[in-house]
């Protein structure tokens, strides 16, 4: 008899996720949560999720309302 019950992945299917640990756009939940960003609407938003991320961070890094430094 298992102690602990082993949870699904979060998420619903048709939405699609970037997988951090296989480097790869899965659609629903396959992977963990921690694992994963996501939502997309469309495996090409998926696909390219580490782009978007660099982008933001980026911009926020730039951002002149959050930027104290000279």
């Amino acid at each position: 008899m298992a102690l602990f019950r082993v949870k699904k992945p979060a998420g619903k299917p048709g939405e699609w996720f970037y997988c951090l640990q296989h480097k790869t756009a899965e659609e629903g939940p396959q992977c963990a949560s921690k694992d994963r960003f996501g939502p997309y609407a469309s495996r090409a938003e998926a696909e390219h999720a580490m782009q978007t991320a660099a982008d933001r961070n980026l911009e926020w890094d730039t951002d002149p309302h959050w930027n104290d430094r000279p």
